[in-house]
């Protein structure tokens, strides 16, 4: 889902958590970004829903409930869908893992575009007494644990692909208000430091997931109540940590569907570097997703381990991650500031992302895959505290913040779709793993190039 951009000095939560934060409030609408954008004129110092500073104890409510619901959504999505639901499909007879695995992928990641948009629209809309954001966040995770059930509950691929859809379904309808309070209640000035929370929550969240996921592989429905559980209380715990939102019940609602609708409407002017960005961005999700949806199966049929070997070696690639990848973003958002460079650093995370790939590809053990597993982080740590600085660097047009960068927040979910086709058709084409590293490290040198093609932005 992104990351941010914004203070330059000070230390080094701000200057990675401004990176997150712009992603993050990509996600959100474009009448809230114009809104942070308006609101330049006003103390940035005041939270936009009162008015006033926050005090002491409301600056720790906030920030424990943004780290809290950015990892109580992205824990049980990696169990399910990096470790439990692989193992399931592998054990459906008369059927592909890879291509059942790719197929949930795809179909899911559709049905989480459409949500996102959708959950954002309604909680503009929404003139609640409880506050226009509260009663989505806590249906999101009613809906992501519904989803679950119904996973637990079935037996037929088909039932267990729309199960993900619904889980898919709550998880943007839990975080699409929840990441518009950035907006809504939090000051500009301290912005940076609750989205580097979120953040590194999310990095955090996706690799417990895999950890607790992976302990779990011989009793996979055990794991999936533990994941429908956390789903549960997600909205509900987030909401109750947060301070009370104010009513929205006399709220003037300014915002219409075919606003929404425009949101989709790419920019025609002066766009030539957005494109460059967009395509950067496009190619590198393909090519991380292209091995990180599969790692599970690389393990065990690439590298020839047994489920418990596996499940062990995920654990540890997880732990190496998520280190690598905290280090990383700690280190290269400030030094992105020092050296008033973008994508330059974009561009060396794509490379060291590809290099990592090149040791499983030469060696399928264990060992290569750890290699790759810390690469990885180190790559995805870059990328995740510079990316979004670049993407707001290039934008058109300030006054349309928002839409255009929902816009190239759509390279991820597009690449997410079609990265698990690119994965199954290589396997197809050449019988095996293998192959998917070289292609997918091309995919990264694509997106090298199209990043240095960027001319406005060093």
């Amino acid at each position: 889902m992104g990351n941010g951009n914004n203070d330059r000095r000070g230390d080094l939560a701000e200057g990675v958590g401004d990176r997150v934060g712009e992603g993050i409030k990509a996600m959100a609408s474009a009448d809230e970004a114009g809104g942070a954008v308006a609101g330049q004129g006003m103390d940035a110092s005041l939270a936009p829903d009162t008015g006033r500073r926050l005090n002491s104890k409301e600056k720790v409510r906030f920030a424990i409930g943004f780290a809290m619901v950015s990892l109580l959504w992205a824990a049980p999505f990696s169990m399910g869908s990096g470790v439990l639901l692989p193992q399931i499909f592998n054990t459906l007879h008369g059927v592909s893992a890879e291509a059942a695995l790719g197929t949930m992928n795809s179909i899911g990641c559709v049905f989480a575009l459409v949500a996102n948009v959708v959950f954002g629209a309604l909680s503009d809309m929404s003139r609640f007494r409880v506050g226009k954001r509260t009663p989505w966040i806590v249906l999101g995770g009613i809906i992501g644990a519904l989803g679950f059930l119904m996973i637990i509950q079935s037996h037929t691929l088909f039932m267990i692909i729309f199960g993900w859809c619904i889980v898919q379904v709550g998880i943007n309808c839990l975080i699409a208000p929840a990441v518009a309070v950035l907006s809504d209640r939090i000051p500009e000035s301290t912005r940076g430091t609750y989205s580097a929370l979120y953040g590194a929550s999310q990095v955090v969240g996706q690799q417990l997931g895999n950890i607790i996921g992976s302990s779990f592989i011989a009793n996979i429905r055990t794991g999936l109540i533990v994941g429908m559980i956390i789903f549960l209380f997600s909205g509900i715990l987030t909401v109750l940590i947060w301070p009370r939102e104010k009513s929205a019940a006399n709220t003037v609602v300014e915002r219409t569907w075919a606003d929404v609708g425009r949101s989709f409407i790419p920019p025609t002017k002066n766009s030539r570097d957005f494109y460059m960005a967009l395509l950067g961005r496009f190619t590198f999700i393909v090519g991380c997703y292209m091995i990180q949806g599969y790692q599970l199966y690389i393990l065990q049929k690439y590298c020839r381990l047994s489920d418990d070997q596996a499940a062990s070696t995920l654990k540890i690639m997880a732990l190496l991650s998520v280190i690598t990848t905290i280090l990383a973003a700690v280190v290269s958002g400030p030094l992105s500031d020092f050296l008033q460079k973008r994508k330059v650093i974009v561009a060396i995370s794509c490379l060291i992302i590809a290099l990592g790939m090149v040791f499983p590809f030469l060696m399928p053990t264990a060992t290569g895959m750890y290699i790759y597993a810390a690469l990885a982080g180190i790559g995805n740590g870059c990328y995740m505290s510079v990316d979004q600085a670049l993407n707001v660097d290039v934008l058109p047009n300030a006054k349309e913040a928002g839409k255009d960068l929902g816009i190239l927040n759509l390279a991820n979910t597009i690449g997410q779709v079609i990265a698990p086709g690119c994965t199954t058709l290589v396997i197809g084409i050449f019988g095996g793993y293998r192959m998917i590293f070289p292609v997918a490290i091309v995919c990264l040198l694509a997106g090298t190039f199209f990043i240095m093609m960027i001319r406005k932005v060093k």
